[in-house]
């Protein structure tokens, strides 16, 4: 094994600065932090070069395999990882450029996230939605891109076997899904539609719009769905977070398609 590179390495220096959004979307390369990210990776062949510490080159053997992997000081991994505790390997990635197919017959459940800027929100909402059978998520407005490092690690690698899109005007999100024939329901505390009440809708091909975690939707936006539907609140909470949130209604529609 030849020595690990530092820190210090040219080549890693500039690795870094995939950190920066405006960097990836020049470059169009991204990092695929600890393991499930790069056996993603790796499953989906966009991946460039794989890095990892001497220990990690031991532990996560029967997924490294046969591919070439530069190792590197536990230092140096500290500056590729986004993590406060490291596993100690990252995978250089090219851009996925995998758009959702918008086909309601096809793929009858979609989601559209306007406004999400949590990386951990957004990932976590691509993972719910993969686990829910969607064919694809839209990331709308001003929302986080779906590479950055957060996002990426928190998708726990359904980022790489879902389509996830990039839709600067969320208005055009919501015409293009409805001219899909997906039926469009915006979640919102305020909606007149009870999730709980709603299977008949629910059945139909749905695209889910979700909002900003702090604001969520606003009035004119929500307004542009074809239904506002809320999820009851039984406690005292005052509201449910956007993840949890979308976990429960892509589950709902799931679970009336499939009756």
């Amino acid at each position: 094994m030849n020595a690990p590179l530092s820190a210090s390495n040219a080549r890693l220096k500039e690795i870094r600065k995939l950190s920066r959004r405006s960097v990836r979307t020049e470059r169009r390369l991204f990092l695929a932090d600890g393991p499930k990210a790069v056996e993603g990776a790796l499953g989906a062949d966009v991946w460039q070069e794989l890095f990892a510490t001497p220990d990690a080159v031991d532990t996560f053997a029967d997924l490294i395999g046969d591919f070439p992997v530069t190792v590197v000081t536990e230092q140096a991994m500290a500056g590729l990882s986004d993590s406060v505790s490291p596993a100690g390997i990252v995978a250089l990635c090219r851009f996925l450029d995998d758009e959702p197919e918008l086909d309601a017959r096809r793929s009858p459940l979609m989601a559209i996230c306007a406004d999400v800027r949590d990386p951990g929100n957004a990932g976590t909402v691509i993972r719910c939605a993969d686990a829910a059978g969607a064919g694809g998520v839209v990331l709308a407005g001003d929302s986080v891109d779906p590479y950055n490092p957060k996002a990426v690690r928190a998708s726990v690698g359904s980022l790489f076997h879902l389509p996830v899109g990039q839709q600067r005007n969320p208005y055009a999100a919501i015409s293009a899904a409805r001219s899909a024939g997906y039926v469009v329901l915006a979640a919102d505390g305020g909606g007149d539609v009870d999730l709980f009440d709603a299977d008949d809708l629910l059945a139909k091909p749905t695209a889910w719009l979700f909002g900003n975690e702090a604001w969520g939707l606003p009035s004119e936006l929500a307004a542009a769905a074809d239904h506002v539907v809320s999820i009851p609140i039984f406690g005292q909470a005052e509201s449910l977070n956007l993840s949890t949130a979308a976990a429960l209604c892509l589950y709902a529609s799931a679970r009336a398609q499939r009756d």
